[in-house]
């Protein structure tokens, strides 16, 4: 790692008050809709600065996904979207390094993508409920007790059970994976809520399905998106993520994932009001960006994604421990690229 990034000119980077106060001007014309004040960006423009003076120094992007706070959105994230958008992105990059602000799945994600790459995360405790409810053995075991179905396996998942899959899906794509699998019986794992909905929508095929839940979308009740309903009324749109349970998909206006909600928000000009039933940085992503709507702030915030810091960005970029490099075995990165490829064939 030291031959790609080097550390001996880690204490050389100096900053003028001029171009603190230029980025902390820029920051909270960015941030303040979100409740960043002046003071704030003025400390955080010291961090953004150096974060993006050791990016380009070292030829590195940094990716957030849509559940980061503004502050790295917006600050220093050269991509921010989805899982999907930000594997294409991670697939296409010529930077050597790659440095993922999200959880650990995806950084690994990226890593399988681009092996020949250096794939950094700055905090080893971004996990996810979901990745963390199932195991490649736990694959295996149930490809023994059903044998020549194909496993289909939401993104959320670590490197090991995505290599003992057939193909991986992600809430932006799961539909049209599914409609286009010649197949009526599948595995589908590890999300049992995502399961449910997708039985809902494909009555004709038979799903197995797993355990798995999310610890953000399960807290989200029908009595929360009642009341809101309510007390808004028609004017006011619910946009509710496919890892929540069908009761709350079902009073949905859209359901599908993060991506989808943005796209449904785009094309909707006319619709001034919204409830994302998802985590609250897309909420306040999407407040910075549509500043002519109004989001409903009663959201469920993960904390697996909130482990990610400037602090530790900066920490990450400038002299990287073992932790934060991403390492997974080549046999397990030759099989689980197979069934992300397989992903991408289907999604065009």
């Amino acid at each position: 790692m030291n031959s790609v990034i080097d550390t001996t000119e880690i204490n050389e980077f100096v900053l003028t008050e001029a171009e603190i106060e230029k980025e902390a001007k820029n920051l909270h014309n960015k941030l303040s809709s979100v409740g960043y004040d002046y003071e704030v960006c003025l400390d955080l423009a010291k961090l953004t600065l150096e974060i993006k003076y050791f990016k380009e120094k070292h030829n590195a992007i940094i990716v957030a996904h849509s559940y980061q706070t503004p502050d790295i959105i917006f600050g220093i994230a050269d991509y921010k979207g989805d899982s999907y958008e930000l594997s294409l992105v991670c697939q296409d990059t010529p930077a050597k390094i790659i440095l993922f602000c999200g959880v650990v799945f995806m950084a690994e994600t990226a890593k399988i993508l681009n092996p020949q790459k250096t794939v950094l995360i700055p905090s080893q405790k971004a996990g996810c409920s979901l990745a963390d409810s199932i195991t490649g053995e736990d694959v295996k075991n149930l490809k023994k007790e059903n044998p020549n179905i194909p496993v289909v396996t939401y993104i959320n998942t670590k490197a090991d059970v995505k290599a003992e899959s057939d193909i991986i899906v992600t809430s932006a794509n799961v539909r049209n994976i599914i409609e286009n699998l010649n197949t009526d019986e599948l595995i589908f794992i590890p999300d049992k809520y995502m399961t449910k909905n997708m039985e809902n929508l494909y009555p004709d095929k038979k799903f197995i399905g797993w355990d798995g839940k999310c610890i953000v979308h399960e807290e989200f009740t029908v009595e929360k998106v009642d009341f809101y309903r309510k007390q808004l009324g028609k004017d006011l749109h619910i946009l509710v993520h496919t890892e929540c349970a069908p009761e709350v998909v079902g009073r949905a206006d859209m359901a599908g994932g993060t991506g989808d909600m943005i796209r449904y928000i785009k094309s909707h000009p006319e619709a001034k009001k919204f409830f994302l039933v998802t985590e609250c940085g897309l909420s306040e992503r999407l407040k910075i960006e549509f500043p002519d709507r109004e989001f409903i702030m009663q959201c469920n915030m993960c904390p697996y994604m909130k482990e990610i810091t400037l602090d530790n960005i900066l920490e990450c970029l400038r002299n990287p421990k073992p932790e934060n490099i991403i390492e997974l075995p080549s046999n397990i990165i030759s099989k689980a690229k197979k069934s992300l490829q397989k992903m991408f064939d289907y999604s065009r």
